[in-house]
C-alpha cells in the first residue's frame, strides 16, 4: 500500500517531469499540424511533383513524431543512452513485428525512385484498377471508375505486374465483328472504313485497318484496328461498336449466330 506521503513524495520528484512530459507532447503535436500546414503553402512544395510530394509529406510527418516522443521522453526523465540501448535489445523483435510496414516503406522507395506509375496516371495492379491519387510512405490510394477509394499496400505494387495505361499517351484499339460466309469481302471493308470514317478522336498514324482475321465455325471475323489518344479510348469504342453494327445492318450484311450444320447419312437396306 502506498502512503499518501509515498505518493506525495512521486509527486514532487517525477510528477511534474511527468507533467512536463504530456505539455511537450501535446505542445509538439500542436506544432507539427501548424509545420505541416505552412509547408503545403510554401510555393517550392506547391511546384513538387505529387507523387513525390505524397511522399515526402508522409515521411517528414513520421521524423517529426519520432521527435517529438523522443523530446518528451527526455523530458520525463528517460536517458536517451537508455532509450537507444531499449530499441537496441528489441530490435529483433521490432523488426519482425514491423516488417509489413517495412517492406511497405521500402517499397514506396522503390515506386518513388523508379517510378512505374505517378499521381494521376491510370493503372492495374493486380485484380485492381484505377486512377492513382497518392502514393504515401506505406500506401498508395486508387480511385476506380466507378469511384470507390482503394488502398494498396506498396510492397503489393512492386512484387505486381502493373500495367500503366496511361504512360505512353496512345493506345491501341481492337473491335471484332463477324460476318456471314454469304457476305462479299468488299461491302464488308467498305461498310467497315465508312465507318472508321466518321469516329472521332482515332489517330492518323498509326493509319486506322480493317483487317479479315480468321474464318470461324460460324462466321467470317473482322478486326478494326485504330490507334486512340488513352482519353479518347472508350468512347471510340463504343462508337465503333454501335456504329458498326448498324453500319452492317444497314448494308444488309448478316451477322450470324454461332450454328452447327448436321448432316444425316443413311445406309442403304440390303
Amino acid at each position: 500500500m502506498l502512503s499518501g506521503e509515498r505518493i506525495l513524495t512521486f509527486l514532487e520528484t517525477q510528477g511534474v517531469n511527468l507533467l512536463r512530459g504530456i505539455i511537450t507532447l501535446v505542445v509538439g503535436f500542436f506544432a507539427i499540424h501548424w509545420i505541416m500546414k505552412l509547408v503545403q503553402r510554401n510555393d517550392k512544395y506547391v511546384r513538387i511533383e505529387a507523387t513525390l510530394k505524397g511522399f515526402l509529406t508522409n515521411l517528414f510527418k513520421l521524423v517529426l513524431y519520432i521527435i517529438v516522443i523522443l523530446t518528451a521522453a527526455n523530458v520525463i526523465g528517460i536517458p536517451m543512452t537508455s532509450v537507444v540501448t531499449l530499441l537496441a535489445s528489441a530490435g529483433v523483435a521490432v523488426s519482425l513485428a514491423m516488417q509489413g510496414a517495412l517492406s511497405n516503406l521500402v517499397g514506396g522507395l522503390i515506386l518513388l525512385i523508379l517510378h512505374p506509375i505517378r499521381v494521376g496516371e491510370y493503372v492495374k495492379v493486380g485484380d485492381y484498377e484505377g486512377t492513382v491519387r497518392s502514393i504515401g510512405a506505406f500506401y498508395t490510394e486508387l480511385a476506380t471508375a466507378d469511384n470507390r477509394f482503394t488502398v494498396l499496400p506498396n510492397s503489393t505494387l512492386t512484387n505486381t505486374a502493373i500495367i500503366n495505361y496511361t504512360r505512353l499517351g496512345t493506345r491501341r484499339l481492337d473491335v471484332t465483328f463477324c460476318v456471314s460466309y454469304e457476305a462479299e469481302l468488299d461491302a464488308v471493308y467498305a461498310t467497315l472504313r465508312m465507318v472508321m470514317s466518321e469516329t472521332p478522336g482515332l489517330l492518323s498514324d498509326p493509319a486506322p485497318q480493317v483487317l479479315f482475321n480468321k474464318c470461324g465455325d460460324s462466321s467470317l471475323e473482322f478486326i478494326v484496328r485504330v490507334w486512340t489518344t488513352t482519353a479518347d479510348y472508350w468512347p471510340a469504342y463504343y462508337f465503333l461498336l454501335d456504329r458498326g453494327k448498324r453500319a452492317l445492318d444497314h448494308a444488309g450484311i448478316e451477322i450470324p449466330y454461332p450454328q452447327m450444320d448436321v448432316h444425316i447419312k443413311q445406309e442403304a437396306q440390303e
